[in-house]
């Protein structure tokens, strides 16, 4: 594997880089005190080529790698984790999996809009009753004609508001046992019985909008089925691959920011006469931060590595996933620690970053879901 970035991922990642502090960062405080979607920066990042940035030209994207997705999301997360996980969705539930499964009449109608940020799209798969159980789906889907007909609901859908369509899972076998005779179907926006529910009022990442759904006879055509009828789950799981290398990158971001944040604070406060980066407590608590985010961030670049050379990735998807939420989480405690009171009020960044950090333990499967994941892989014949 070679440590060095080439000339374009250096450009993508300084592109993105130089986005977030003059675009982004700005504005984030505000957008997390008053939950606001961040629409003209979505739109920018369209135009950036950094809402499809793996996906082909001829269909909308950048035609980049999957390693310079990583080190753009990394960029952006350490600016705004909500803005981060928008940008997260749309690559890796979405576009990613409509450019596997999805038939060319798909990717002409949905997926060239979805790339370039002229569209955004969401990923309707957690039920109130299916969460980690993904495959206790009770959302419906019966053939009418050339159409089905939809019923059920959706819980915690990122993107929900504010999306055109949403790619939605939900059982064409009802005789089926738990995972089988789910498909995945492409769902507009605006579709008569398609209904946003509330907003849901949340710890971190509040600039991103998460409602529920709910389908009361909601006609699809038959021909937004993505994959073949039956196919859901495995797309599904296909899709968390992707799915978790983005969260991680996630993580690294925001526990990269409570590194920046901490080392600056820590030469400015001074205590006992002398700036509180001068002790030793402190600097241990840095210099771990420090290792473990490197750490973090290497089990991710490894993951996307893998995934750019058609290698299976699961196993170190979770991994990477898994260890760079917890070195987050840590990081976030940590910041606090070292800013001491005002590491506690809002004057300070570092408080919205713990509070951002814990949801990458629990979106796109749990952590204790990760740590079952690799240990099914350690244990396959």
């Amino acid at each position: 594997m070679d440590f060095k970035p080439t000339e374009e991922q250096v450009f993508i990642r300084q592109a993105a880089r130089d986005f977030a502090e003059n675009e982004i960062k700005p504005g984030a405080a505000e957008r997390d005190l008053n939950a606001e979607f961040p629409t003209d920066i979505v739109r920018q990042l369209g135009e950036l080529g950094f809402m499809g940035i793996a996906i082909a030209e001829e269909w909308g994207g950048a035609e980049a790698d999957n390693l310079s997705y990583v080190l753009a999301l990394e960029e952006i997360s350490r600016a705004d984790a909500g803005v981060g996980v928008i940008m997260s969705v749309n690559n890796s539930l979405v576009c990613d999996p409509l450019d596997h499964f999805g038939s060319d009449q798909q990717k002409e109608k949905y997926l060239k809009k979805l790339a370039s940020g002229e569209q955004l799209g969401s990923y309707a798969l957690t039920e109130p009753s299916a969460g980690t159980d993904a495959g206790a789906q009770k959302t419906t889907a019966v053939r009418d004609g050339d159409e089905f007909v939809l019923n059920g609901t959706k819980a915690f859908v990122t993107n929900g508001d504010s999306c055109d369509v949403t790619i939605t899972y939900a059982k064409t076998d009802p005789q089926a046992p738990s995972g089988k005779g789910i498909s995945a179907f492409l769902v507009e926006k605006g579709a008569q019985g398609f209904n946003v529910g509330k907003h849901e009022d949340k710890l971190g990442i509040r600039c991103s909008d998460c409602v529920s759904y709910s389908f009361e006879d909601c006609r699809v055509p038959a021909e937004n089925m993505l994959g073949e009828e039956g196919e859901g789950f495995k797309i599904a799981l296909a899709t968390l691959d992707i799915g978790r290398l983005g969260i991680a990158a996630q993580a690294v971001g925001i526990a990269q920011a409570c590194l920046d944040e901490s080392i600056s604070y820590s030469k400015e406060r001074e205590q006992f006469g002398q700036p509180i980066s001068h002790f030793q407590a402190i600097q241990w608590k840095l210099a771990d931060m420090a290792m473990e985010i490197e750490a973090a961030r290497l089990l991710t670049w490894r993951a996307a590595w893998m995934r750019d050379h058609g290698m299976r990735h699961t196993m170190e998807s979770s991994m990477g996933k898994l260890f760079a939420s917890e070195i987050a989480v840590k990081a976030g405690l940590q910041a606090v620690q070292i800013h001491g009171g005002y590491g506690y009020i809002r004057e300070y960044p570092v408080e919205r970053f713990m509070r951002d950090a814990k949801i990458t333990e629990l979106y796109e499967g749990t952590s204790e879901v990760q740590r079952l994941v690799i240990a099914r892989s350690l244990l396959a014949d």
